[in-house]
């Protein structure tokens, strides 16, 4: 047994000797500028007849530029980390909301509040009508793409829950309102459940490692189903082989020694590449955060905001065409300064807690089931607003999804240089239907300001001429829903 990345074994393609072999290396030559020059090099966008083209980087170049603490150097890797955002996905930033279902869980997750022996938090799981009413208040808020979450529990939340409320979601339509497309951040399951899941039309398959260190990922998870550190690492391949090709990996960085982490969550992506064809569709980057019984400083491995923000510019070196996520764990300031070297998704608005939407109004939130603090608790529109005034598109499409641009169709689309043909136009749409039906008067008249702008970025004269008569559409109408 040794490191095999097209092995379907969780402890060959994510090979312990491997990653300290890898952390050995990166440490030897942190300081070797000629390498580091080299590997920042190749991993700069490069210009083509159609667009732009990356290499990428190998686990252990990436983590090279992580161990250098060369302060050029680094400026260089948040430099070219913009270069590769803004080549591949433009100034777009995709907007979504989590949607907890249910807290009830089985399992004994030490960095939880959801754990089975948390016995005064309050248990809840929404009823069919409680999901209907959260997906009407997120819709009046603007939002068309969500991350249903739920604990693990067979009893209460069955595959046939979750089935049931992506249902109940997609049917909700009110009044210009729809939820278009459902992301999934549940529990390791299997390939028949995958098909399942699948077959009711979900997005984006989301599951953290949390650890990859098998060791730490053991003691964190004493007891219940997520013990099992091989059934949760190889879950991605269960979910492709159930016909699932976008997938989310992740690591709730704070448990393990971030470098550790880094590598091998770049060797699992290196390994879905490999083995699938298609790596994954998005990497997120939560770190440990303050809960009901959850201190975040009993953990030993906390990075500060210098260090993560590093982190994020090496994924996106390493992984280009990547979507990377931020939530609103994050701050204002920190999710600012991680927007410039990679981020492509945010959440807006965000409530934590089971039925945390319904009843309350922006400036009012129940703690009482939070799964972590939300640090970022500004509105869904103001959360536009800034992402506007900081120079991005806000987007709210699920044009690809809805269209079959989905895995290696979706990368095919990035490689080629047609985001700004595609993406682009479809973000000003949707970025239109907001203003229309929800923004405040201040935001509209920044992001209308931002629309007639950016149209004149479609390089296509067609596609341009299409998407401003759409957006005269949307503007002088109640047509939506408009998309190439």
């Amino acid at each position: 047994m040794g490191y095999n990345k097209t092995s379907l074994r969780a402890e060959e393609f994510i090979d312990d000797k491997e990653i300290l072999d890898t952390l050995a290396y990166a440490e030897a030559n942190k300081d070797n500028v000629d390498l580091i020059d080299e590997i920042l090099e190749k991993a700069r966008p490069v210009k083509t007849e159609t667009g732009y083209r990356c290499s990428g980087l190998s686990h252990r170049e990436a983590s090279v530029l992580l161990a250098c603490e060369i302060p050029e150097k680094i400026e260089k890797m948040y430099e070219i980390a913009e270069e590769i955002k803004l080549a591949f996905y433009g100034n777009r930033i995709v907007i979504f909301a989590p949607l907890y279902l249910s807290n009830y869980c089985v399992n004994g997750c030490v960095y939880c509040p959801y754990h089975l022996k948390n016995k005064h938090i309050p248990r809840k799981k929404l009823t069919q009508d409680e999901v209907r009413d959260e997906v009407i208040a997120l819709q009046d808020m603007g939002h068309k793409r969500l991350a249903i979450e739920s604990g693990e529990d067979p009893v209460n939340n069955p595959i046939e829950y979750i089935l049931d409320c992506i249902k109940t979601i997609y049917s909700v339509h009110h009044k210009n309102g729809d939820i278009r497309r459902v992301n999934v951040n549940i529990a390791a399951t299997t390939v028949e459940n995958y098909k399942k899941l699948k077959d009711a039309g979900i997005g984006t398959y989301i599951l953290f490692q949390e650890t990859y260190h098998k060791e730490s990922y053991e003691l964190l998870h004493p007891t219940g189903p997520k013990h099992d550190y091989a059934y949760h690492t190889e879950a991605m391949d269960r979910a492709m082989e159930g016909g699932i090709d976008d997938v989310g990996l992740g690591v709730l960085f704070g448990l393990e020694k971030y470098k550790y982490e880094f590598a091998g969550l770049l060797m699992h992506a290196e390994h879905l590449e490999s083995v699938h064809g298609v790596g994954p569709h998005t990497i997120s980057v939560p770190r440990v955060k303050k809960a009901d019984d959850i201190d975040p400083d009993s953990f030993d491995n906390g990075i500060d905001d210098d260090t993560f923000i590093k982190i994020a510019a090496c994924i996106r070196l390493a992984v280009p065409y990547t979507g990377m996520i931020v939530s609103t764990r994050e701050s204002e300031d920190v999710r600012t300064k991680m927007l410039r070297v990679g981020v492509s998704q945010v959440s807006g608005g965000s409530r934590t807690s089971v039925g945390g939407y319904a009843g309350y109004s922006s400036d009012e939130r129940p703690h009482d089931t939070e799964q972590f603090d939300v640090s970022d608790i500004r509105s869904l529109d103001e959360v536009v607003a800034w992402l506007m005034e900081e120079g991005h598109i806000p987007s709210f499409c699920t044009a690809c999804y809805r269209e079959g641009r989905t895995g290696d169709r979706f990368m095919a689309l990035c490689k080629n240089g047609q985001i700004q043909n595609c993406c682009h136009p479809n973000a000003l749409m949707t970025l239109c239907e907001y203003l229309k039906d929800y923004a405040s008067d201040g935001t509209k008249k920044i992001g209308n300001e931002v629309i007639d702008r950016e149209l004149l970025n479609i390089p296509n004269e067609k596609v341009r001429a299409i998407a401003d008569k759409n957006i005269e559409d949307i503007r002088n109408s109640n047509r939506r829903d408009f998309r190439f």
